[in-house]
């Protein structure tokens, strides 16, 4: 991510990032898991990560993706990006237990980092000088009610 822009900074921005750093590393836990052939530990941690990207993308859709995407600047985008939810959300639902659905769920991990790059590195840079005060306070709504917990303000 950026380090001249200021994004994070943002309390809400701060805690996408947070997620983004927790799914990444289970993704990697998940390789490893596969690449020792622990079929076990491979589908608890899968599980853990839809779980996780479920909430996070919900956040995401529900909060700073709905704000964003009354601009039309940024609605091209942000559909790209709820695009990628879909098809790793479908990918990581293959069937664990045969060579093809674990290279489907690898392949899909492989899309991780980049997916994460676009927002990190467009989205919420972009958020700054796009979302005004009143949308801000909308996005951080959405995503404690998605989490159930409060971002500082």
């Amino acid at each position: 991510m950026c380090q001249y822009c200021g994004c994070r900074d943002i309390p809400l921005i701060k805690e996408f990032i947070a997620e983004h750093e927790a799914v990444y590393n289970l993704s990697g836990e998940i390789e490893r898991a596969l690449e020792r052939g622990d079929i076990a530990a491979a589908r608890q941690q899968l599980a853990e990560i839809e779980r996780k990207l479920r909430e996070h993308w919900a956040g995401e859709e529900q909060g700073l993706f709905a704000v964003m995407r009354d601009d039309p600047d940024c609605a091209d985008y942000i559909e790209a990006l709820e695009s990628e939810h879909r098809e790793m959300t479908v990918a990581l639902t293959a069937d664990i237990t045969t060579p093809a659905g674990r290279d489907q769920i690898l392949a899909s991990l492989a899309t991780l980092w980049p997916h994460i790059e676009k927002e990190e590195d467009g989205l919420f840079p972009m958020s700054l000088t796009t979302l005004s005060g009143d949308q801000w306070d909308a996005a951080i709504d959405a995503w404690e009610r998605v989490h159930h917990r409060r971002v500082p303000r």
